[in-house]
């Protein structure tokens, strides 16, 4: 997909109303720091749409991003290494699952998982609560450039058994320094919006 247009059409903190759309939403979530913005960043071809940072957390809003005028990509808070008090952190959980729950548009989500290392526990725990929600995540393997070629097959196999993903369950590396996997995320994102009906 080419990208016409592209806006940052709403911002939902805790407390906001979350919108309604009828053009098929597609949310983007993994633990703080693992290459969120930098992965919206590079499939748009922008260096700063989505706002990066060094420091964990920094997303702690939902960010509804309206592409080609045709679809919404939804940037959803870290979780997992955020330096935030317990009971921030429950209530931006609370907020993602009210989003998770009552969004009428959200058709597929993208769980990232950081490559060089095994799944965390709060990686499990999120991929399993997507699942009990009717939600077959696709994984995106982040930061595929900081290992070598030859290991990239074993740490998408590890992912795979750790989070007990199926074999069907599509695990795509990615980077964002070298747009490895960037074409193969756009075949999915383009057949969702073409073939699933909100």
């Amino acid at each position: 997909m080419k990208i016409k247009s592209l806006e940052l059409e709403t911002v939902c903190g805790i407390k906001s109303p979350l919108p309604q759309h009828d053009q098929i939403e597609m949310a983007f979530w993994g633990r703080s720091n693992v290459g969120k913005s930098s992965l919206l960043n590079a499939l748009w071809g922008r260096k700063s749409m989505a706002r990066i940072s060094s420091q964990p957390g920094k997303t702690q809003t939902i960010n509804y991003y309206h592409v080609n005028e045709i679809c919404y990509m939804v940037d959803l808070p870290g979780y997992g290494y955020a330096k935030v008090s317990k009971e921030l952190a429950a209530k931006w959980t609370n907020m993602i699952e009210k989003y998770l729950d009552t969004s009428k548009a959200l058709r597929v989500v993208f769980l990232l998982i950081d490559i060089r290392h095994e799944p965390t526990k709060k990686d499990v725990e999120m991929y399993r609560l997507l699942y009990r929600k009717g939600f077959n995540p696709l994984i995106i393997a982040t930061k595929s450039d900081k290992i070598k070629k030859g290991a990239v097959a074993k740490s998408v196999n590890t992912i795979r058994k750790v989070l007990g993903a199926d074999e069907n369950t599509p695990i795509l590396p990615f980077s964002s320094v070298n747009k490895e996997g960037r074409e193969e995320i756009w075949e999915y994102i383009d057949m969702f919006i073409e073939t699933i009906p909100v």
